[in-house]
């Protein structure tokens, strides 16, 4: 079984810059990775997800040009880079993995079977 944990929130202004890191331990990342938020109020939104088959990458339009999703070079670390950040970025972020169906869910690339969770980690964007 896999666990993964999340680190590299914080608080930083708007316009700047934060980098998530997810890394699994137990086990190795499954096919489908992807991070997710939730504000406030809101439903768990899926942000960036990407596949470690092909690398094919999934961007919610609210972070399109603005966060890059990457698998890191140990194949078992997945990164969330996010450049200028807005007040509305302000979320709990999670990673998560398991396996996915092309044909299956919206988005597929962030539908996961099977799957396993971070802790979350709280970015607050805010001057």
């Amino acid at each position: 079984q896999v666990q993964l944990v999340e680190s590299g929130g914080g608080l930083v202004q708007p316009g700047g810059s934060l980098r998530l890191s997810c890394a699994a331990s137990g086990s190795t990342l499954d096919d489908g990775v992807g991070w997710f938020r939730q504000a406030p109020g809101k439903e768990r939104e899926p942000i960036a997800c990407i596949s470690r088959v092909d690398a094919v990458t999934y961007y919610a339009d609210s972070v399109k040009g603005r966060f890059t999703v990457s698998i890191g070079n140990d194949k078992n670390t997945v990164h969330l880079q996010m450049n200028s950040l807005k007040p509305e970025d302000t979320a709990v972020y999670y990673c998560a993995t398991g396996s996915y169906d092309p044909d299956y869910g919206d988005p597929p690339l962030c539908s996961y079977h099977n799957s396993y969770w971070g802790q979350g980690t709280q970015v607050t964007v805010s001057s």
